[in-house]
């Protein structure tokens, strides 16, 4: 599979799901999101590739961030990014929920920004569970951090559907 990231075609070409190493998804995470960094790591990563084999979307998975949720059946989709091709982020989410459940997951979720429609997350069936408001982001005395540009955003917790 070509690793190589050109534009988006004219047409939406077709799309199929193909493995992807971590640090491919990583890369392709730094190249193409608009807003967040590639995550520290993942339980598992899966791509969709044109008919080329060109990559044109990753999704990465892994715990969730939220420590109450990290219950051992959940998992998170933690990042996705495309190239702009038409409908591969709905099939990274429907391909990650299978993988997740073939895999004995019973639970994966994923935030949207104020802002993002979540209009593949609909196409892929994902649920909106709840309107998050916006935090004033992780910095405290006792551990300082530097703010990434995401502090003081409100988000929306999806989830994958629960029927087979």
């Amino acid at each position: 599979m070509s690793q190589q990231h050109s534009g988006t075609a004219a047409e939406s070409p077709k799309l199929h799901v193909v493995p992807v190493r971590q640090k491919d998804a990583k890369d392709f995470v730094a190249t193409w999101h608009r807003h967040h960094r590639p995550p520290a790591g993942a339980v598992f990563c899966v791509g969709a590739a044109d008919g080329e084999g060109v990559l044109r979307a990753v999704a990465m998975v892994g715990r969730p961030v939220a420590r109450l949720l990290d219950n051992g059946q959940t998992l998170e989709v933690t990042r996705t990014a495309t190239d702009g091709t038409a409908n591969a982020n709905s099939l990274l989410y429907g391909a990650a929920w299978r993988a997740a459940k073939a895999l004995g997951y019973t639970r994966l979720i994923t935030y949207t920004q104020a802002g993002e429609t979540g209009a593949s997350l609909r196409g892929a069936g994902w649920k909106v569970l709840a309107h998050r408001p916006p935090r004033p982001g992780w910095d405290c005395p006792s551990r300082p951090r530097t703010s990434r540009g995401v502090d003081r955003v409100a988000r929306t917790l999806w989830e994958a559907p629960t029927a087979p």
